[in-house]
């Protein structure tokens, strides 16, 4: 399972599920880091990418 934390959420959360062995990205590391949600859920969708967010 892919994984992508959203900005509400802290880079280090990304850091520590890909170091705990989860394929895992925050959106800072694809540019998309002030990207409207709806781009972000397309891209999400697109990539097979589970969303981690707080909203």
């Amino acid at each position: 399972m892919k994984l992508l934390v959203d900005n509400q959420l802290p880079l280090a959360l990304a850091r520590f599920l890909a170091a705990s062995g989860f394929d895992c990205q925050h959106v800072q590391d694809i540019g998309m880091g002030a990207t409207d949600d709806r781009v972000i859920w397309k891209h999400a969708k697109t990539h097979g990418v589970v969303i981690v967010t707080k909203d």
